[in-house]
């Protein structure tokens, strides 16, 4: 039994590779490298730097995500909106929860400007190590811009293909890639074995006696080494919180001893356009080619991995009704979290490109690289104090406090970064954020001003009509947001225009706090010929209303929708209408089938 348990687990194990560590794992390429063109790599210097690489990745990830944040879930998925759906159930409704949506709207944007700025740092940074080939050393930036522009198109062309076929060969090409990252750094640092003393924080510790207030500034770059960490608590859903949390002892040790090892060969060789490549030509010229394509294989499937969890958060952004409805594909039948969406894979692939020509090489892109993951982990500790001092586990409210004021520290070096080229953090993260705003406040003030009925007061007209006999045959659906509520286009149908079937069906969706789970229940004779259909689905879930509908035994003859007929001359409210007319409605959304819609038009003025 054992054995049989023991197999699935080092499986998800391997998987996690893949999926979780493809972000973090592929920054040593690039992390010494953009630290030590700013920094004089003396002894001392190399020493310090070291010694605050291993303390960084053990207090922002190992501390911060693999002891603190992955203990807090819902139905096994962690996120920004996870922590949100956690708080506000602890919270009494007021400001403590407006201000807990305003940190996870903030959380999930910088997340989603961070999904253009690691595919781009992380193709590029590898592709630069073809100019360390003998014979390519002046190959024009312009043509190693173009092949990772290349390599960027065919990984957003194949999306929609989804990856459920070939995510099976990411886990073993990156623990491969981890294999070769251990084995490097273990031939360079017996070289200089006294390295190893970098452990001992009393080294960081002397770095910033030793150069005062630049010192503080070098942290903007040492936060390279932990970017990608958050992935291990927002990719929890997928395999669990045992597989991911044993694959990074792996990892961390492949770190931080390839990290020791990139320190001992520039002690001993100095820097270099790269310093991992460098490494490598000298320990086995015969072996540079084959680990460059490993490395721009670790690249890619980094890049998936945040690919996928911008699609990710912005279902859940959809499901949760913080963002409008965009087309979804579903790309696996067994893997719900499988999906495409199209237009957000095209504007992705064009802010990569955007961004690889605006930055043109990985170390000025490392300048806007920082800003939104250090803003995304201050935003995850203070939620974990807020929710650890509401729950038994008081006791770890001051290591979630220690663990967020090391956030804040970061955060504020990295606000050193914005006149040169952090700004485009700020401006990637605003698009997500300004759409969530407009979109939340927009659709709360659309339901202030279409005045819907509540249902006892619809009742007494429908009653009346309903008793006329006039009504046609077959079953009508009526999609509302909550059955108690009928919103404008129901009394228009019904009680002004009198289509009134012999059965009619208002039917309602329910979004629950947790990631999965599905449940419907049908409601009789609410009045005569009046059901009540109430689906409650998780925000991850997706929902084949057609066959629910069926399974209960509903066979329509029509299904009536509103379409909100917005004027309004606030500016504000016109960019809203915009965004409602560019975006699917309800029905579109769900692939409902189209010969059977009928849109009915309300005019509301905003």
């Amino acid at each position: 039994m054992k054995q049989t348990a023991a197999a699935p687990l080092w499986k998800d194990v391997v998987k996690s590779f893949g999926l979780v560590f493809g972000d973090i794992g592929t920054s040593p390429i690039y992390t010494l490298t953009v630290i030590f063109a700013l920094t004089k790599p003396t002894y001392d210097n190399v020493m310090g730097i070291l010694s605050l690489v291993f303390w960084t990745m053990t207090i922002l990830v190992s501390a911060e995500y693999s002891w603190l944040a992955m203990k807090l879930s819902r139905k096994g998925e962690g996120g920004t909106i996870v922590l949100k759906e956690i708080l506000v159930r602890l919270l009494k409704p007021g400001r403590t929860v407006a201000f807990v949506a305003f940190l996870s709207y903030l959380g999930v944007s910088l997340l989603l400007g961070d999904g253009v700025i690691t595919p781009a740092i992380s193709i590029l940074s590898a592709v630069e190590g073809l100019e360390l080939i003998p014979g390519l050393e002046q190959m024009p930036q312009a043509v190693l811009i173009s092949i990772a522009a290349a390599i960027a198109v065919l990984l957003f062309v194949f999306q929609y293909k989804g990856t459920d076929r070939v995510a099976s060969l990411f886990g073993p090409v990156m623990v491969l890639w981890f294999a070769a990252l251990t084995l490097s750094g273990l031939a360079s640092l017996l070289q200089r074995p006294e390295l190893i003393q970098a452990l001992n924080p009393a080294y960081a510790l002397k770095f910033f006696q030793d150069n005062g207030f630049s010192s503080f500034f070098v942290l903007s770059e040492v936060i390279l080494c932990a970017t990608g960490g958050e992935a291990l608590y927002a990719d929890m859903g997928h395999l669990g919180r045992k597989p991911i949390v044993i694959a990074w002892y792996f990892a961390f040790c492949a770190l931080a001893i390839n990290y020791l090892g990139q320190g001992a060969f520039v002690l001993s060789h100095g820097g270099g356009k790269n310093i991992l490549f460098s490494m490598i030509q000298h320990q086995a010229p015969v072996l540079y080619v084959p680990f460059l394509l490993l490395a721009v294989m670790a690249t890619i499937i980094a890049s998936q991995a945040m690919i996928s969890g911008v699609f990710s958060v912005i279902y859940q952004g959809i499901n949760t009704r913080i963002m409008p409805l965009l087309k979804v594909d579903y790309t696996s039948s067994h893997l719900k979290s499988q999906i495409y969406i199209s237009s957000v894979n095209w504007c992705l692939l064009a802010a990569v490109i955007f961004i690889m020509l605006v930055f043109r090489r990985s170390e000025n892109l490392a300048a806007a690289y920082g800003l939104a993951v250090t803003g995304t982990m201050t935003i995850t500790g203070i939620m974990m104090v807020m929710i650890y001092r509401r729950t038994s586990m008081k006791w770890k409210v001051p290591f979630a406090v220690i663990v967020t004021a090391v956030d804040l520290v970061f955060f504020t070096a990295c606000l050193n970064k914005i006149p040169h080229g952090g700004y485009w953090s700020i401006v990637l993260a605003s698009i997500p954020f300004a759409t969530i705003v407009v979109w939340t406040m927009g659709q709360r003030a659309l339901y202030r001003a279409l005045k819907p009925l509540d249902l006892d007061t619809f009742l007494v007209s429908y009653n009346q009509i309903y008793a006329k006999g006039k009504n046609i045959p077959g079953t009508g659906l009526f999609f509302t947001r909550e059955t108690p509520v009928v919103p404008p286009y129901v009394v228009h149908s019904i009680i002004r225009s009198n289509i009134i079937y012999e059965r009619n069906i208002f039917i309602s969706m329910i979004r629950t706090d947790v990631p999965f789970g599905l449940k419907s229940a049908l409601t009789s004779a609410l009045g005569p010929g009046l059901d009540a259909f109430v689906i409650k689905a998780g925000y991850m879930e997706v929902v084949e209303i057609e066959k629910l509908l069926k399974a209960n035994g509903i066979e329509e003859k029509v299904i009536f929708y509103g379409v909100e007929d917005i004027k309004t001359a606030n500016p504000f409210w016109k960019f809203f209408a915009t965004m409602k007319k560019q975006t699917p409605n309800f029905v579109q959304f769900h692939n409902l089938p189209a010969g059977k819609l009928q849109g009915v038009v309300t005019r509301v003025e905003m």
